[in-house]
């Protein structure tokens, strides 16, 4: 049996990021992002979307840039943190013992302690409703390399433990269970 419900956002589990933001020191700042995702491969683009009533996204809107961090088990306090503080109030760097980096490619930092960051230029800004989606061009992947496969050479995301959201918690992802193309793939002899 099955039940129908009013619409809604329930494409879950989705990653729990916290995106980096602001050109000056003075200015840093970090908001915790769920509404977030790939949208091409190439080139490489990706978005967030924010409330306009988010100290980032006045920050975001006038730099065009940004840098998406994705997080683990251990940035679980610190994401969750990030995403209820605002910071017009507080240092969300210095509150959560986080370490901004000078960006590669962006003038804004990425998160140190971060598994995996990812630098991106705003291309365009579409108003939705409640949230405005930024869709930015990748222009930098930074990868810790702890977490880097030595044989493959591919980012180990079960090594890495990363965090997602689903429906209103944090969650740490799974173990693997095959990869693409794996439910087609003849069995070797």
């Amino acid at each position: 049996m099955k039940e129908c419900w009013k619409p809604g956002t329930m494409v879950y589990p989705i990653p729990a990021v916290l995106v980096s933001c602001g050109t000056e020191p003075s200015e840093y700042n970090l908001v915790t992002v769920a509404w977030t995702g790939t949208i091409n491969s190439d080139p490489p683009m990706c978005y967030i979307s924010l409330r306009k009533s988010r100290y980032s996204h006045e920050i975001i809107s006038r730099t065009r840039q940004f840098t998406i961090n994705l997080t683990n088990a251990p940035l679980a306090k610190a994401t969750d943190w990030c995403g209820v503080k605002s910071g017009r109030d507080v240092n969300k760097w210095d509150s959560m013992h986080l370490t901004p980096q000078p960006g590669v490619m962006v003038d804004c930092p990425y998160v140190s302690e971060s598994p995996l960051s990812i630098e991106c230029i705003v291309k365009n800004i579409i108003p939705l409703g409640s949230h405005d989606m930024f869709i930015a061009d990748v222009v930098n992947v930074i990868a810790e390399t702890d977490f880097i496969d030595t044989t493959t050479g591919a980012f180990n995301l079960e090594k890495a433990d990363m965090l997602v959201f689903c429906h209103g918690a944090y969650y740490h992802m799974g173990k693997k269970i095959g990869k693409f193309g794996w439910s087609v793939s003849k069995k070797k002899k």
